[in-house]
């Protein structure tokens, strides 16, 4: 229990953190509800962000709440990551180059029964972060935008007979700011739109493990996710910078029936071998319903004909993954028992700019480091990622992010015998 009370006083310190962070900056983030994340921890980012079929009970999975199954029936697992993101990215001849990047999620599991297994944990949805201005006649304008939308969720699953069926409920959380500074030679205004989330969201997994024999064996993982109304409301502003001007709501409704989050289904199979050492391979896909889900103009208060923040639409979000681990020794040298990791990805996603689609593709690779007192993981890894509007092209942005996890593998609910 002690331990226990010491993890929960971390991760009550670092939730703080995580929710100033800014781990995106792009401006691609500016439109929508700006980038959105895949629910994986560091581990899983080292292999290209699978996740659908892994359940090894060895890192927490959020991405198939039906990996909580396979966790071991002793064994409380503490999870948190946070990574460092370089961005260089090019506007016809104009280049710039920027970083950010902060805690990025903590999570939790721990056993039920020997045949179920919770998770508890806080991620992030989506994320927005932007800065950039341009030249207008007699002055400049200013763009920026920050926040996002956090995802705290509350999961469990249970097994029997290979199967293997789970749940994640959360709350979502958040609050979106996008800001334009009109800058001409008499003066300073502030345009603001705000969007407040207040909503809640469920993901279904499920898992069937098909034993080969004693060394090999395939996961199957489906996930799905219910299209659904978004909760909340949204506001504009206008103030005129002078130091006695307060802001006026020019626009404000409420989600509900307005913006939408899509129908997602997920789909992976994964191959592992272990004996003397371990080899895990997985392949994932992604498809998300973006194009059906509304996302609706913002009217003024005054004038119901005039749009004071436009509406937009989305396409349909697709992506496919794969990635391997290898571990040379499960009981030799430290070396040897290092896990070894790469992955790739390929993105169509949910943003429509101007009629074009933005494109992501990336690689990656890890290592995870075992400490020399326990089960303990540190994964260290690295990601290069390209986004590219296409047919036309926009902003091309490369990036490299390094990513840093610690897994804490502790064995808390064991019973020594009394001699």
């Amino acid at each position: 229990m002690m331990k226990l009370k010491q993890l929960l006083a971390v991760a009550l310190c670092a939730v703080p953190a995580m929710l100033a962070a800014q781990n995106v900056t792009t401006p691609y983030s500016m439109y929508g509800y700006g980038i959105l994340g895949d629910r994986a921890t560091s581990m899983q980012r080292q292999m290209g962000s699978v996740g659908y079929a892994m359940n090894s009970g060895r890192q927490i999975n959020v991405m198939n709440p039906a990996s909580y199954a396979s966790a071991d029936s002793l064994t409380f697992l503490f999870d948190m990551g946070a990574d460092v993101c370089m961005l260089w990215s090019q506007d016809g001849s104009a280049r710039e180059h920027s970083v950010g990047g902060g805690l990025d999620y903590v999570t939790m599991q721990f056993p039920i029964s020997k045949y179920m297994g919770g998770s508890v944990g806080l991620l992030p949805y989506s994320s927005v972060g932007y800065a950039f201005g341009n030249d207008i006649a007699h002055g400049t304008v200013e763009n920026q935008g920050s926040g996002g939308i956090n995802e705290l969720y509350l999961g469990v699953a249970g097994k029997y007979a290979g199967f293997s069926l789970g749940v994640n409920v959360s709350y979502d959380f958040g609050n979106i700011v996008n800001d334009v500074f009109a800058n001409p030679s008499s003066g300073s205004t502030k345009f603001e739109h705000v969007m407040k989330v207040r909503d809640w969201n469920i993901v279904i997994g499920a898992q069937y493990d098909l034993k080969i024999d004693r060394q090999n064996k395939m996961v199957l993982g489906l996930t799905y996710s219910p299209k659904k109304t978004l909760r909340g409301r949204t506001w504009s502003t206008l103030q005129e910078m002078t130091q006695e001007s307060v802001p006026t709501t020019v626009g404000e409704m409420k989600l509900n029936g307005k913006y939408y989050t899509p129908n997602s289904f997920g789909a992976g199979v994964s191959y592992t071998h272990e004996r003397t050492s371990r080899l895990s391979v997985e392949l994932d896909y992604t498809w998300q319903g973006w194009k059906d889900c509304l996302y609706s103009p913002l009217y003024s208060n005054q004038n119901p004909d005039l749009i004071v923040f436009e509406g937009m639409n989305f396409n349909n979000r697709q992506r496919i993954a794969a990635g391997a681990e290898y571990t040379p020794r499960l009981r030799g040298n430290y070396g040897q028992r290092m896990t070894y990791r790469a992955g790739a990805y390929y993105t169509d996603d949910y943003l429509k700019i101007k009629g074009n689609g933005v494109r992501e593709f990336g690689v990656t690779a890890g290592v995870g480091f075992p400490t020399p007192e326990g089960k303990t993981i540190v994964n260290l890894g690295v990601e290069w990622k390209m986004r590219q509007s296409n047919p036309v092209s926009l902003v091309k942005e490369n990036y490299f992010n390094v990513t840093l996890g610690v897994n804490f593998n502790e064995v808390w609910f064991f019973k020594r015998k009394i001699r």
